[in-house]
């Protein structure tokens, strides 16, 4: 089997915009600096900022202000003992042994080094806890504990067995680092929510009537014109609680518009740090649960202040950003006031610059009309106000230029690489940054399909997507997944496998896993997909080191991303979270959900990716999956399969069962959408859900009528002989299926080049 090279990384000469260098010998300052605690990207420290008052005296008073500042440090800290539980729930000690030692050694060598090169002593093994699997994945927390059992000596990896020794990975080390760049965020957080200030006496407290009038107007117990109901009651999101479990605040009593309007401050706060982490957005997610806000508030928030954002970033030349940030590197200067001036931007001043029209453009009003002045918001933003190259480098406006020249440098390594946007796309299929500034959001969520059938089907799958995202198609290696798929199609469709099914069924696939009893039926068929299935998995492994590498470069702009991928989807996906892990680049991506993943389900491996996972880590499988069993069966299956089985060990991993609705590996291309329902997604299209499952019952009656055909017409016996023709056919079939897949390739590839030369 070909060996997976490692891919070379966009900016060498830079450390990731997130990693974190090893901590010295030398115990941690419990108080860190303030430019180690706002790094801009490159690792460099930024200068020291200067204290940008925030007043809000006509939101709250000053025990409120307390009150929301002591919460969010609670609620910082809650993530961080998330962090921590989930290393401390491996068990595992730094002298693990060979177990380790093995398991890494066997995986590609572009993922096996995620050491560092200080020596740490072992963590002390934390006792086992138990807790039953909730079978309904919604009901399950991404940091509860997962301890199903399943055969301990099952957690997998690949088969590429090397000779040369391996530095095993130091759970320890990595957890000590990620806890460092948390720390780096968490101050820097802190720090501008000290900054608010609260100037006027509780008696005064009152909130500005819509955008900028001068009038104003108290909140309490305000009355709901439209009902006449209390908007001080709303009714709780039971999702978002059993996700995020709320903290006790008294803020919680305020009225209905002024918790959502301190839910938007805070949304305005966190992006004045220039980035929208997804630290920051799970510290969002934590304090609409405790403010006791449904999702949906601040998912139309979000909405909201990207569009306007987008709208005010959109007519700046991407030329200026590269000479911006040419003199950036010159001064060691990011991002200064100047030098938007000096680059052609419109700057004002604290209370000016872009205050004006992004208040005008609805931001800082919420519930149609309670709102902030244009102080106030100029004063949220900090910097952002002043910038609209700063917004546009924050939605990744400008990242379209970078995102087609590294597609064009790794298209030797992996063919097609692409990202399609779902909604809105203006421009090019190639380049992330070109679409409508309505459909720019402050989230990004990349779907990866694992084998296509045709063309269309690198995005059919993902739109189910809803609206409250910026979503992307990831497009790569068209020619050997529409091989993959051609191949998986023709053999699930064929007598041999269904005759081999039902003895599969017999003694379980786990069984014919470990001891490789495998129908001679199935073998005799296996050629014509283990072939395309081999290059899948190693060309999956090139897409994701180059996945992690453009997360990292910020094509998508200083936003979170969350990845959705299915079968050799889920192994990008796993590539790219362990090259993440390998960078130290922590705090890109907020959530990712694995679907039928052909990967370990070793603990250590999950716990390497959750430590660059600030929210949900899914793990999406099906005990009824034959045709995934049997093509992992070439692989190290002693370590198990993710896709097969939960993963235990380890908390912050949800496991969700899928078996009884996918039987087949084939399904998952049909039910991305209803098992993002099903567990409990927040941003689901339910028409696109519905046709997909409408499609997948199409699909499985014309499969249940071509067996009563089968069955009605073929004589008994002869078995070897007429599996014998029925390969011959299929091999037959498959050629032709990807002779005209084959012509898609070529008019996809002749549109690229022509898109590249008219740059």
């Amino acid at each position: 089997m070909e060996e997976p090279k490692d891919a070379t990384p966009i900016l060498d000469s830079k450390e990731p915009p997130t990693s974190v260098e090893p901590e010295s010998t030398k115990s941690r300052s419990s108080t860190l600096d303030d430019n180690s605690a706002d790094m801009a990207p490159g690792g460099k420290p930024r200068p020291h900022p200067p204290k940008r008052e925030t007043d809000l005296s006509s939101v709250l008073n000053l025990n409120e202000k307390n009150e929301l500042v002591s919460l969010i440090g609670k609620l910082t800290d809650t993530i961080q003992k998330h962090i921590i539980q989930v290393f401390d729930s491996t068990g595992v000690d730094d002298d693990a042994g060979p177990v380790r030692t093995s398991f890494w050694s066997k995986l590609p060598s572009h993922l096996r080094d995620l050491s560092v090169s200080r020596p740490h002593p072992a963590a002390k093994k934390p006792k086992a806890t138990n807790q039953k699997e909730n079978v309904v994945p919604s009901g399950s927390k991404p940091n509860g504990n997962s301890t199903d059992t399943f055969d301990a000596g099952a957690q997998s990896s690949f088969e590429h067995d090397e000779e040369e020794p391996t530095v095993m990975p130091r759970l320890p080390e990595l957890k000590k680092e990620v806890l460092q760049h948390f720390k780096k965020w968490q101050t820097a957080v802190q720090k501008r929510v000290g900054d608010i200030s609260v100037k006027k006496s509780p008696d005064a407290q009152s909130v500005s009537s819509g955008t900028s009038g001068p009038k104003q107007k108290p909140l309490v117990n305000k009355k709901n014109k439209s009902n006449g109901s209390k908007p001080s009651f709303v009714e709780p999101d039971p999702r978002l609680i059993r996700l995020y479990p709320p903290t006790s605040t008294s803020l919680c009593s305020l009225p209905l518009e002024k918790r959502t309007l301190l839910l938007h401050s805070m949304l305005l706060l966190l992006l004045s740090l220039e980035h929208y982490t997804a630290y920051s957005r799970v510290l969002l997610l934590h304090l609409t649960s405790s403010l006791h806000i449904p999702l949906r508030i601040l998912a139309d928030d979000e909405v909201r202040v990207a569009k306007s954002l987008a709208q005010i970033a959109k007519d700046i030349s991407p030329d200026e950003l590269t000479q911006k940030k040419n003199e950036e590197g010159k001064t060691n200067r990011r991002w200064k006031v100047a030098m938007a001036s000096a680059a052609g931007a419109a700057v004002i001043g604290i209370t000016g610059g872009l205050a004006a029209p992004l208040v005008a453009a609805g931001i800082g009003t919420v519930l149609g009309g309670v709102g902030l002045g244009g102080t106030a918001v100029a004063g949220l933003l900090g910097t952002m106000a002043e910038s609209s190259l700063l917004v546009g480098s924050l939605l990744g406006i400008y990242g379209a230029r970078a995102s087609g020249k590294m597609m064009e440098q790794y298209a030797k390594d992996v063919q097609d690489f692409a990202f399609l946007p779902l909604r809105g796309s203006i421009g090019e299929e190639i380049e992330i940054g070109k679409i409508e500034p309505s459909s720019r959001r402050l989230r990004v969520v990349f779907g990866i399909s694992g084998w296509l059938t045709r063309e269309s089907d690198v995005i059919d799958p993902w739109r189910a997507l809803g609206q409250e995202s910026e979503a992307y198609a990831v497009r790569w290696e068209l020619d050997s997944l529409l091989k993959l798929g051609n191949s998986l199609e023709t053999v699930v469709k064929s007598a041999a496998w269904s005759k081999a099914k039902k003895e599969i069924i017999a003694r379980t696939i786990f069984a014919s896993l470990v001891q490789s009893l495998w129908p001679l039926s199935l073998l005799k068929i296996s050629k014509i997909i283990d072939n395309p299935w081999s290059i899948g998995m190693v060309r999956a492994d090139k897409a994701g080191a180059i996945l992690a590498d453009v997360i990292m470069s910020k094509a998508q702009g200083e936003r979170g991303v969350t990845l959705i991928g299915f079968s050799l989807g889920a192994r990008v996906i796993y590539t790219c979270l362990m090259r993440l892990a390998e960078r130290r680049a922590f705090g890109l991506v907020e959530n990712a959900v694995m679907m039928g993943a052909p990967a370990p389900s070793d603990a250590r491996a999950w716990c390497t990716m959750k430590s660059v996972v600030a929210g949900r880590l899914v793990n999406v499988y099906s005990e009824n999956d034959y045709i995934l069993g049997f093509l992992y069966r070439t692989s190290s299956v002693q370590y198990g399969v993710a896709g097969l089985q939960r993963i235990d060990g380890i908390d912050g991993v949800e496991n969700v069962d899928v078996s009884a609705k996918v039987s087949g590996h084939l399904r998952y291309q049909f039910l991305v959408g209803s098992i993002l329902k099903h567990i409990g997604w927040e941003d689901i299209d339910q028409a696109q859900v519905a046709k997909g499952e409408e499609s997948l019952a199409s699909m499985e009656e014309a499969y249940r009528q071509r067996e009563q055909r089968r069955e009605a017409i073929e004589p008994e016996g002869g078995e070897a002989q007429k599996i014998e023709e029925e390969v011959k056919k299929m091999e037959e079939e498959v050629k032709q299926k990807n002779a005209k897949g084959e012509q898609e390739v070529i008019r996809t590839r002749a549109r690229a080049r022509r898109a590249r030369g008219k740059k």
